[in-house]
């Protein structure tokens, strides 16, 4: 399961309906999208989950929120370059002061000082920015090991991946073993909330699909979308 559409399980399974598998007009590749989707759970019940688990288990509760907030200080400087790119000046300050203040005052980002001292995360990525210039979602993806996306997501993934500081480390054996931790740590993170999901009596494909969707257009249009997708662009909201 994609991390990021598990992040929201919590929130959302409270008001969530079952959907059956009736065609949504959002997804007209669903029978190509439920494959890889089984694929993809399939692969976290062998392996992500059990690894996932056992880090859990073995490092402390302290280390592993270090390297949580360590990672989400990297998040925060791509964040701070979509925010620019959508002239959101305050999102993009923001970001600057995060990172700067943990940076400097948290060790490099192990500490999140700046979330006390309450400065806001504006996270965004470049699908974000896509859709704030009116770029319409298209059809809804599941991809293989990265779970929910949509054809614009998937479309900005090559820029996001090159304004990760992680996956952009020079050393190959540094770049592999952070990209492993952070993805390690991510799935760690979200066990109780999987668990959560996969205990509750609704079609799980088309709840992650449908949380996924609404997220990504909530975060678009900063939490005030409107009714109808597609007919109001965020500029002009």
């Amino acid at each position: 399961m994609s991390v990021r559409v598990a992040a929201l399980l919590p929130a959302l399974l409270l008001s969530a309906c079952a959907s059956g598998p009736a065609a949504d007009p959002r997804d007209p590749l669903e029978p190509f999208n439920r494959g890889v989707y089984q694929f993809n759970e399939k692969l976290d019940d062998a392996a992500l989950k059990p690894v996932a688990r056992a880090y859990r288990t073995l490092v402390p509760e302290r280390m592993r929120q270090g390297l949580g907030n360590f990672f989400g200080n990297l998040e925060d400087v791509w964040s701070f370059v979509n925010n620019t790119l959508q002239f959101k000046g305050v999102a993009a300050l923001d970001s600057v002061k995060r990172v700067g203040v943990n940076t400097f005052l948290g060790w490099g980002g192990v500490f999140d000082v700046a979330t006390e001292m309450d400065i806001e995360r504006h996270t965004k990525d470049f699908g974000h920015t896509l859709g704030y210039w009116g770029v319409a979602p298209g059809p809804y993806l599941v991809l293989p090991l990265l779970g929910a996306s949509s054809l614009r997501d998937t479309v900005a993934l090559p820029v996001d991946w090159k304004g990760d500081l992680v996956a952009n480390l020079h050393a190959v054996p540094a770049r592999n073993t952070a990209v492993g931790l952070r993805g390690i740590e991510e799935r760690s993170s979200l066990l109780k909330a999987s668990s959560m999901l996969e205990e509750a009596a609704l079609d799980r494909y088309s709840f992650v699909r449908d949380a996924y969707l609404q997220r990504r257009r909530s975060v678009i249009f900063d939490g005030n979308p409107p009714e109808l997708e597609d007919t109001v662009s965020p500029q002009s909201n």
